[in-house]
């Protein structure tokens, strides 16, 4: 992906975003490492311009930019939801059809032949049409065609199980929902509505606001794309329980977080929920220090195979300063649990979610 769009840190942020679900160096540096190469090495075969030249130098949309761009961003995030609900409709719909699943590609296949004959510019990867949308060169009938038309074979191949990609697509979805809106500045809509239907989409902000800017190089244009990518995001999120990409997963009984959160373990040492008892009489099959985390503690319980543990001096192992216990990293838990459930109910969420 770098090396076809020249977007070095888009590229790793989707592969964070959509398929690390982690933020640690074992997976940032090998994912950097050959985004770099394979950056430095189109910028060798093909120049470092942006894929889509657009003339964005000296054009500012003004101070009012951030507040124009919720247009884009609940319009894009609404036609995220509307998208998605679409791809796994038409997935039921294959599935309820009398007929051998090896025949819904060809029927998808027939769909898009079908979209093609209505408007043919929905076909292929479509670069060149978002290009035109972006630069405002495109028709209303041009417009209107690929937003209504590849929307729907998009919608309708996934969900015959026809191979196709998410990325393409969603790029001339987005900047053809943009494309709608009264023209303000060049490509101020259409980049607004890109980052909003990719991060409504793919659940992916970060993705959506800094692929932008690196397919354009409108720098200028950070903030309205900060807000109509998150606004997106934040509506795709209240309105649909999962992404296009979850929920297959889902849907085949599998668990897929995408939320990065904190390990409650990880923020409680030993000494805050430990028993003092310097003359306590227990086995040392797992000992233990009062600087420990939880974490660390419930892994030495869980390798050692018991419930409680001794703690001891960490300069003086042979002092014996109490036990902690695995109700007590239960009670810890429980009372992280209860402030998370505060926290969350803005999203109509439980303890027990």
């Amino acid at each position: 992906m770098a090396a076809t769009f020249n977007a070095p840190l888009a590229s790793v942020l989707l592969a964070v975003e959509l398929l690390l679900f982690e933020w640690r160096p074992r997976s940032l540096v090998p994912v950097a490492a050959a985004v770099s190469v394979a950056t430095v090495c189109r910028g060798f075969l093909l120049g470092t311009g942006p894929v889509f030249g657009v003339p964005f130098t000296g054009a500012s949309p003004g101070p009012a930019a951030g507040g124009l761009a919720l247009v884009p961003g609940l319009t894009g995030g609404l036609l995220a939801i509307g998208a998605t609900a679409l791809v796994y409709f038409a997935e039921d719909l294959f599935g309820r059809l009398p007929v051998h699943w090896m025949w819904w590609p060809a029927i998808g296949g027939l769909v898009i032949g079908i979209g093609g004959l209505i408007e043919p510019h929905a076909l292929g990867v479509g670069y060149d049409v978002i290009d035109t949308l972006l630069t405002g060169h495109a028709t209303a009938s041009l417009i209107a065609g690929n937003l209504v038309v590849k929307t729907l074979i998009w919608a309708l191949s996934l969900g015959s199980g026809t191979s196709g990609g998410v990325l393409a697509p969603v790029f001339m979805i987005g900047a053809a929902e943009g494309g709608l809106l009264p023209h303000i500045a060049p490509g101020f809509w259409a980049t607004g509505g890109l980052a909003a239907v990719v991060g409504g989409v793919l659940r992916s902000p970060f993705t959506g606001i800094v692929f932008t800017l690196e397919l354009t190089h409108a720098w200028s244009y950070l903030l309205p794309l900060v807000v109509a990518s998150f606004s997106a995001y934040a509506l795709s999120v209240l309105l649909l329980k999962r992404s296009v990409l979850t929920e297959k997963i889902a849907r085949r009984r599998l668990h897929l977080t995408r939320e990065y959160t904190t390990d409650p373990l990880e923020t409680f040492f030993v000494h805050e929920v430990m028993t003092h008892q310097p003359d306590v009489q227990m086995s040392a099959d797992v000992v233990v220090y009062e600087d420990d985390t939880l974490r660390d503690v419930a892994n030495d319980l869980a390798l050692g195979h018991t419930t409680q543990a001794l703690v001891v001096d960490r300069h003086d192992p042979s002092r014996v300063l109490g036990k902690v216990t695995l109700a007590q990293l239960l009670h810890a838990r429980r009372r992280d649990l209860r402030e998370e459930h505060h926290r969350e109910r803005l999203l109509g969420r439980s303890v027990n979610a």
